[in-house]
């Protein structure tokens, strides 16, 4: 094999390797490290990442890796495309020749600059340019991919957000508090959802829904069955007629995905809380001295399959009791059957008095909602004390 053979093949492993080694996770200080440490180890010198954060503030040293023992050369923290490659020179241990490139892919933006020094040595070869420009290139391409994935997330994050945070408001005899938590803090949101309307004679109907999947289509989904959800309900039918009606509509159209919902008719006159469930897991009651109960409900198809088949449960709501409704995500855990989930949700004692705000608050916490495996909504209501005379 010739030397010039001998030394592409050596550039080929290069590649090989830097392919393997770079941009193994979507965090970007992660990438920038595996690349400084890659090319400190091919290049044997000392190798220096700087990044800008958002473009137009200044960049930042993120990661640098060198030769163990080595003292590195000066590196420049400026930005600017790389210097052709020099001829080899003679080794002398006065010499540093450095190179830097910029952290760019394609035709885009530079994130920031890559600077590799190598004290007492030759200057870089053809092949270690090469090296060096394709493994830059290949890190700046993965963080542009995590950059671009986590700009989708926010503006899902944001949406689900702004969808769940401006439910209807209820009238004012009722107390009411909502929450929603997604799940860990890279996950894409789901159809997790809460919604309060106002409906005629002082009653309230509350609702809570899921949308299988997660993302921003899920998320669309969700807010067409909210709006259908809020045509349909202004008619002022009982709960289960509600379904029936929303599950009729949602069933033409085939690009929705099924949901799973959940509705409560309050009555603060009556004194009572009607239910209908379309698939959802049952609500809980937490009585004035703070011990829960889960209410036993009739269960129907998920929406969106036009079975129908939904059916009402009505019981009272006291002075003092405040309701819970909530999304799989508060209680199911992996490997544990559903049964086990709601008793642990079943055996809270809150202090006594909770009104909605604790509940939602102690919930959260009691049950480690925070690091749960799937989205979270929750919306708690109790009925408003009437002022005494």
């Amino acid at each position: 094999m010739s030397e010039r053979d001998e030394a592409l093949l050596i550039r080929v492993r290069a590649l090989e390797r830097a392919i393997g080694e770079i941009g193994t996770t979507l965090d970007e200080g992660t990438t920038c490290r595996e690349l400084a440490a890659f090319l400190a180890h091919h290049l044997r010198g000392t190798v220096a990442v700087d990044l800008r954060a958002e473009p137009g503030v200044p960049v930042r040293r993120v990661a640098s890796a060198g030769p163990s023992g080595s003292g590195g050369g000066p590196i420049d923290t400026g930005t600017g495309a790389a210097p052709p490659a020099p001829a080899a020179a003679p080794t002398s241990p006065d010499r540093t020749p450095e190179l830097a490139v910029p952290l760019a892919a394609g035709g885009e933006d530079p994130l920031g600059q890559v600077t590799a020094a190598r004290r007492g040595g030759a200057d870089f070869s053809a092949d270690e340019v090469a090296v060096l420009w394709h493994a830059t290139r290949l890190a700046a391409r993965h963080l542009g991919h995590a950059r671009r994935l986590a700009a989708t997330e926010d503006t899902a994050l944001h949406l689900q957000r702004a969808l769940v945070a401006e439910p209807g408001r209820p009238h004012p005899n009722l107390e009411v508090a909502g929450g929603y938590l997604p799940a860990g803090p890279r996950a894409l949101v789901g159809g997790d959802w809460f919604e309060t309307v106002r409906l005629h004679f002082g009653r309230s109907l509350l609702v809570v829904g899921d949308v299988m999947g997660h993302g921003l289509d899920a998320a669309v989904d969700m807010n067409a069955y909210r709006t259908v959800l809020r045509d349909v309900a202004a008619t002022d039918l009982p709960p289960h007629r509600v379904l029936r009606h929303l599950d009729a509509v949602v069933a033409e159209d085939d690009a929705r995905r099924p949901a799973t919902c959940l509705l409560v008719r309050v009555d603060p006159a009556r004194g009572t809380a009607t239910f209908a469930s379309a698939g959802h897991l049952p609500p809980a009651v937490f009585g004035a001295d703070g011990s829960a109960e889960i209410v036993d409900l009739p269960v129907g198809p998920p929406l969106g399959t036009g079975v129908g088949g939904y059916e009402p449960a009505t019981r009272p709501l006291g002075a003092g009791e405040t309701l819970l409704i909530f999304t799989d995500g508060l209680v199911e855990r992996r490997s544990e059957d559903i049964d086990a989930s709601l008793a642990r949700l079943a055996s809270l004692r809150l202090p006594a008095g909770s009104g909605p705000e604790q509940v939602v608050e102690e919930v959260l916490r009691r049950l480690d909602a925070h690091r749960a495996e799937d989205d979270v909504a929750l919306l708690a209501a109790r009925v408003r004390p009437r002022p005494t005379p």
